[in-house]
């Protein structure tokens, strides 16, 4: 049962608006921000809810001088004779009305907790269809009320709105573990309508995602049951490793235990990526997606050797090299391109660090004991309902960047029918939602990022057309002000891990309350600040724990 726990003060110099009030506490009242509270409008039987933002004390006191003075000037144990006028005081926004009633609250209107019932109508909880909910995590009131709190579907995964970004410092943001909470409750949700592709850049915290967290306890499997998705490993799950050419790990470069990655060969979960010649040369601007060229040097070079005669008897990594060796060797300018000689020596040299790598090899190898597959033609054949993870943290981020944006324009090809039909071997449909999770985003979209990026472009192109076409964009990186503005624009929903003081100054934190902003750089590990569109506030919730094998120290 709602109790009363102060009334509406509105004075001359701070009254009530149509946007915000003020209510004094009882003594006995614990609150907190993000708390959310209600007033019964008698003029019109309407209910207005508001969200605390600042909780105050003050009293009769004109000043710190007094209060020192009135304790026999500084005796900490003394008592004072006559006991100060004090109270509490909270802030509050206004975030909804049941009849669209938002004349300001009168004086003295008295001020309710408010149950489960009255936070979903409150939040618009109320207004999302059943079919569209996806579970966001746990609001936990001072009043010891837990509400589930929904998504709305329609705009985290489309039509109305798409993508999600995770912000926060390492570690204590929890950032991934909540972004792989999200993908779980996806799956469960929509099942085959959904495919996930997820880039492992750390680690080996994602590689065992097939695995249960065998460490769970009880009561952290109530929190999965109390939001209606099962604790539960991914269902249908198959990992990608970068090919390493060294029997060692099932040739497979990556941190992943010896044990662990036989079993998943064996069970064919895995398979080996490589870039053959013939079938990715075209995809080598990608390696250069994190590389400064402010003349467009290497733009022109790339389309000098797609166009150029002189290439097309190239039919390997070591011919192409070799064919680059007699540009460099020239003097002054190619035959038939305004390109210098510099810029050639300086593209080779940047081949040369990057083609170097057991991954890049002539032709898919027979063997099945090497498992070598391409990823674009692994993404052509995805099916709704499974989840693909590319391992990459174990190459440069040259190479990164490459593979990157091959996963990135083959989920775009595909859903946009720009891919091979021969390649695409399964008969099933093309998954009407793909999304893709990527850590770090700001090294693959950072604000400095080279206009010509074709990684960018790509990027730009998911999150701001993508939610029409099926391709979702999530992402977490440590600085949200170090991403590219049209980036984190076009995401729809947005989460806040803890961060610091220097992170929350910048222009990104300007909307936020400062009290909710100085609250982000002491959260506790597993609580997030969450911003959605259909939410009419900022919110405060906690998350499940990690329903699958973290793998490493993680178990």
């Amino acid at each position: 049962m709602n109790k009363i726990i102060g009334k509406v003060s509105a004075t001359e110099k701070n009254p009530s608006t149509c946007d915000d009030f003020s209510f004094w506490l009882t003594d006995s009242t614990i609150l907190s921000p993000f708390d959310i509270v209600r007033v019964h409008n008698a003029i019109d039987d309407s209910e207005t809810y508001g969200v605390v933002q600042d909780i105050l004390h003050i009293t009769d006191s004109p000043s710190h001088i007094s209060n020192y003075v009135s304790s026999d000037f500084g005796d900490a144990e003394a008592k004072p004779m006559t006991k100060k006028l004090g109270l509490s005081y909270a802030k509050c926004s206004v975030i909804h009305n049941t009849k669209e009633n938002f004349m300001p609250l009168p004086d003295g209107a008295a001020v309710y907790t408010t149950n489960e019932d009255d936070i979903k109508v409150a939040l618009g909880l109320d207004a999302i269809p059943e079919e569209s909910a996806i579970p966001a995590g746990l609001m936990k009131a001072s009043n010891d009320v837990t509400v589930p709190i929904m998504f709305n579907g329609d705009f985290i995964v489309g039509p109305e709105g798409a993508h999600a970004n995770v912000s926060g410092i390492s570690g204590l943001a929890t950032k991934t573990s909540y972004i792989m909470f999200l993908l779980k409750a996806i799956q469960h949700k929509l099942k085959g309508d959904v495919a996930i592709i997820i880039m492992n850049v750390k680690g080996d915290d994602l590689l065992h995602l097939h695995r249960p967290n065998q460490y769970i306890t009880e009561a952290q499997k109530e929190e999965w049951e109390s939001l209606n998705v099962p604790c539960a490993p991914f269902e249908a799950v198959h990992y990608f490793y970068p090919y390493s050419g060294r029997k060692e790990k099932q040739y497979a470069n990556s941190a992943i235990p010896d044990d662990d990655i036989t079993e998943q060969f064996s069970e064919g979960l895995a398979d080996n990526y490589v870039y053959t010649f013939e079938h990715d040369v075209s995809k080598l601007s990608m390696l250069f997606s994190n590389v400064d060229d402010p003349n467009w040097t290497i733009e022109s070079i790339l389309n000098y050797i797609e166009t150029s005669s002189e290439f097309k008897d190239v039919e390997s990594w070591d011919d192409f090299k070799d064919k680059l060796r007699q540009y460099v060797n020239k003097t002054g300018k190619t035959d038939n391109k305004e390109i210098q000689v510099q810029s050639w020596r300086r593209f080779s040299r940047l081949i040369n660090n990057s083609v170097n790598d057991r991954i890049f090899q002539n032709s898919l190898s027979g063997s099945k004991e090497r498992h070598q597959t391409h990823i674009s033609d692994a993404i052509n054949n995805i099916e709704g309902g499974q989840v693909f993870v590319v391992d990459i943290a174990g190459l440069n981020e040259q190479l990164q960047c490459l593979v990157f944006g091959d996963v990135i324009q083959s989920v775009y090809g595909l859903k946009h029918g720009d891919y091979d039909e021969n390649a695409r071997t399964t008969k099933r449909e093309i998954p009407q939602k793909v999304i893709v999770f990527v850590d770090e985003l700001n090294k693959y979209a950072p604000t400095t990022s080279n206009k010509n990026s074709p990684l960018l472009s790509n990027l730009l192109d998911i999150t701001e057309r993508g939610r029409s076409e099926g391709v979702i964009l999530f992402s977490a990186e440590q600085f949200r002000s170090a991403v590219h503005e049209r980036i984190k624009g076009n995401c729809g929903t947005n989460i806040y891990g803890r961060t610091n003081a220097i992170e929350v100054s910048r222009p990104d934190y300007k909307f936020i309350p400062n009290v909710y902003a100085n609250m982000m750089t002491r959260l506790r590990k597993g609580d997030l600040i969450i911003h959605h569109p259909v939410f009419k506030t900022l919110l405060k919730v906690t998350f499940p724990f990690p329903s699958y094998h973290q793998g490493g120290s993680k178990k």
